[in-house]
């Protein structure tokens, strides 16, 4: 059975119609302009999977959440225990993109200003008089790992939350940009829960993906033993430039989407409500609290990326269950009942997928001549 989470293998659901192109002259040209920039993304893919494959062994799940992740201008949450090379693996999304990478380590010590930056009083060598200059925090980089964000109190986990968000920092009564693309990931442990900060709801629900990163195959890890303990050292060429992977996301809000695809995104998200009327049984016992309207528009832009990242101009309901797994996994509240059972939210994702049908496919595909 193919894996939920799996987002490289492009398969169209019996039924699902590319949304129609503009027959006009200006359509014809802006789809051929917009048909060669998914091109030219969709080979830059398959460079950038190839050049982390040169440092990363295995892990290609992974990798395509990351990436459709980045390309949609959202933020992750990895979750794994340590020695499965999470940094290794975003320092060598930075150096292939070519973007400035800083690594944040929270501690129970680490201030808010500690991550954005303060203002410095300093000697002026023109004027010989002293004045305040802001100082950037490590926060002030394309690529950050926000690595054991649960160790740190909530103020500093709020000062980041801020950041993800607002993409700029306010220090006293200024206001700092950041750098563009911005992109964070944030790492938890899930063994070591004791002296932590649990982040709540209301922040989890800023990071677009859930990753777990699990322990890898036995044929995986004897690479890494082998890979690892020589002296061969990987060369990493450029895949691609900020600037690009600016347009490039600006390209995937672009993408077209059908009605009925706007309609199990929805009816995704909607079903992991307890309190809707017709919520199935499982979920009245198992679901707390459900996931909010930020899901359903995640799906739909993970979606979008991950359709442009397999060349594809067109979003189908298969996109949308590719990504529903690291989209839904963090936004689902479970209760004592679904704890006591094991039932975990990767399983009530499994069966909320089964249960949710594709909407209006045919009588989208029956207004398509």
């Amino acid at each position: 059975m193919a894996d939920p989470t799996d987002i490289t293998e492009p398969t169209e659901a019996a039924g699902e119609v590319a949304a129609p192109e503009a027959d006009t002259g200006a359509g014809n040209g802006q789809a051929a302009a917009s048909r060669e920039a998914i091109d030219q993304l969709s080979a830059a893919y398959t460079r950038m999977r190839e050049e982390i494959g040169k440092a990363i062994v295995g892990q290609h799940k992974i990798v395509d959440q990351l990436l459709v992740s980045l390309f949609s201008g959202g933020h992750c949450l990895l979750e794994g225990v340590p020695g499965l090379a999470k940094t290794l693996l975003v320092s060598t999304i930075a150096e292939i993109l070519q973007l400035s990478f800083r690594r944040i380590q929270f501690t129970p010590d680490l201030m808010p200003s500690d991550i954005t930056g303060t203002d410095v009083l300093q000697d002026d060598p023109e004027t010989h008089q002293r004045a305040f200059h802001f100082m950037q925090g490590p926060l002030f980089a394309n690529i950050v790992l926000a690595d054991e964000i649960n160790r740190t109190p909530p103020k500093t986990q709020a000062a980041l939350l801020e950041a993800m968000q607002e993409r700029r920092v306010t220090v006293g009564t200024s206001t700092y940009p950041l750098p563009q693309p911005f992109f964070v990931l944030a790492t938890q442990n899930p063994i070591e829960q004791e002296g932590t900060y649990t982040l709540p709801e209301a922040q989890l629900d800023r990071f677009m993906f859930h990753v777990v990163v699990d322990y890898p195959t036995a044929d995986e890890e004897l690479s890494i033993l082998k890979q690892t303990t020589g002296q061969a050292q990987p060369v990493l060429e450029a895949a691609l430039t900020g600037e690009q992977i600016l347009k490039l996301q600006d390209l995937v809000r672009q993408v077209p989407v059908a009605d009925h695809v706007f309609v199990y995104a929805r009816d995704l998200a909607r079903a992991t409500r307890p309190n809707e009327p017709d919520a199935a049984k499982f979920v009245k016992s198992y679901v707390a609290w459900g996931a909010g309207p930020r899901a359903g528009q995640y799906l739909v832009i993970g979606a979008k990326a991950r359709a442009v990242l397999e060349g594809r101009l067109h979003v189908t309901t298969d996109d949308i269950k590719a990504v529903a797994h690291p989209v839904l996994r963090h936004r689902l509240v479970t209760t004592f009942l679904a704890d006591s059972e094991n039932i975990t939210t990767d399983d009530l994702v499994d069966m909320l997928l089964q249960k949710v049908p594709v909407e209006l496919a045919e009588r989208a595909a029956s207004r398509v001549p």
